[in-house]
């Protein structure tokens, strides 16, 4: 299997042997213990930057409780130093368990991380070669300082087009034309909103599809992780994702993933696929990543970095990549990534009902947490799949098929020359 490295790379990606994915979907228990003396120390305890008590305990009673979760043990590498981010989570894409995490379900403004979600609901309904006349109403509620490709009234663009004006440039303007395709905003927020409680995203709210500063539009690196996993089981979700450059009628875009185009400060990573980056001024900067290393797939989310320092929401991204590559099969998971709502068999302890919490921190009126149940002295009891590159198909009989392939040789195919 080639590496997902993109094609001139500065670092390529070396060692990788064997398949990526499962020969099938196994159903595996987590029963993760660990004394609070091994967890990595709480966040500060600043006003501006305190979790919530209580939040979702979905996925592991571990990812409920604030501060870091982590299990270290004598051959786990310490986490890095200089991770300032509000929330993270680092989890491996194969076997849904979370390596580590750092209030995974502390519901924040997700920024344009939440185009990942309307991707994942939209992008199946319209064949990429469609082309679509934009009227003056489908850029109407595009917000003031908005990201944008460059769309214009009166001109026609194909699908394919709009779709990476979303995941290059993180596009409002193509967002808001392709919502029109869909019925209009309202129709596609509440498409979103039904697709994410079926993902079981239940710390997500949506109130905008692009994820602009909207009261009560909250997220959580748990939930954007979900999300990620979802779409990137789409081949169309990962080539659009994984390219670095194209062409937007006469112009050039580049991608604005940083850990994937590069920059000054930052290096291309190795290894890296996609996913999604998003920046505003209430969420400041988020990034939800997947790479792949020696056979490993990796998936890590980090919102809003306390430090404000250039790239810095990459720079801990790359630093969380590296310990998850390091850790990875030798530190005892804190929690799992759930599958949907209709993969799991009635009576599964991976279902959870949504429950009221308090304290969410992501503005008022913000949709209830989940919880599901789990047994005493245990963090996260419960089923979990073992499943094609950890990401997710939902097809009948409350099983997953295992995507073989992922991620796909042609990845790289699709990808321009940095």
């Amino acid at each position: 299997m080639s590496p997902v490295s993109p094609s001139g790379a500065r670092v390529r990606a070396r060692g990788a042997r064997g398949s990526l994915l499962v020969a099938s979907a196994t159903l595996f228990s987590l029963a993760v213990t660990a004394p609070a003396a091994l967890a990595a120390p709480s966040p500060t305890t600043s006003p501006t930057v305190t979790p919530p008590a209580q939040m979702s305990t979905l996925g592991g009673a571990r990812l409920g409780m604030p501060g870091t979760q982590v299990n270290l043990a004598p051959g786990v590498p310490v986490l890095p130093k200089g991770l300032t981010a509000r929330s993270w989570i680092v989890a491996d894409a194969e076997s849904g368990q979370v390596l580590a995490a750092h209030n995974a379900h502390w519901r924040l403004p997700p920024a344009s991380t939440l185009k990942m979600l309307f991707a994942d609901t939209v992008l199946p309904r319209f064949p990429k070669d469609t082309r679509y006349k934009v009227a003056p109403a489908d850029l109407e509620g595009v917000g003031d300082g908005s990201s944008v490709v460059g769309v214009k009234e009166g001109a026609t663009y194909s699908v394919r087009d709009l779709w990476l004006g979303v995941f290059l440039k993180s596009g409002n303007d193509a967002v808001h034309v392709l919502s029109a395709m869909n019925g209009g905003v309202r129709r596609t927020v509440e498409d979103m909103q039904k697709h994410a409680e079926e993902l079981q995203a239940l710390d997500t709210q949506v109130v905008s599809p692009d994820g602009y500063d909207a009261p009560e539009q909250v997220s959580s690196a748990y939930d954007l992780t979900l999300i990620a996993r979802s779409g990137l089981q789409k081949k169309d979700f990962r080539d659009y994702c994984s390219t670095v450059s194209a062409k937007f009628g006469a112009t050039e875009i580049r991608n604005t993933n940083r850990l994937l185009s590069g920059d000054s400060d930052v290096p291309v990573y190795q290894g890296i696929a996609g996913v999604k980056n998003g920046n505003t001024t209430h969420a400041g900067a988020t990034f939800t990543g997947v790479a792949e290393r020696g056979g490993k797939v990796l998936l890590v989310t980090v919102m809003n970095p306390e430090k404000h320092d250039h790239n810095e929401v990459y720079k801990e991204t790359a630093k969380l990549f590296d310990w998850g590559f390091q850790a990875d099969g030798k530190v005892n998971p804190v929690g799992e990534l759930v599958p949907p709502r209709s993969a799991v068999p009635a009576g599964s302890t991976s279902s959870a009902s949504p429950r009221q919490t308090p304290g969410t921190g992501g503005g008022a009126g913000a949709k209830a947490a989940a919880s599901a149940p789990a047994a005493s002295g245990s963090s996260g009891v419960g089923t979990a799949l073992a499943i094609a590159g950890g990401l997710l198909v939902l097809l009948g009989g409350g099983a997953y098929l295992v995507n073989r392939r992922w991620p796909l040789p042609d990845l790289m195919r699709r990808r321009s020359r940095p």
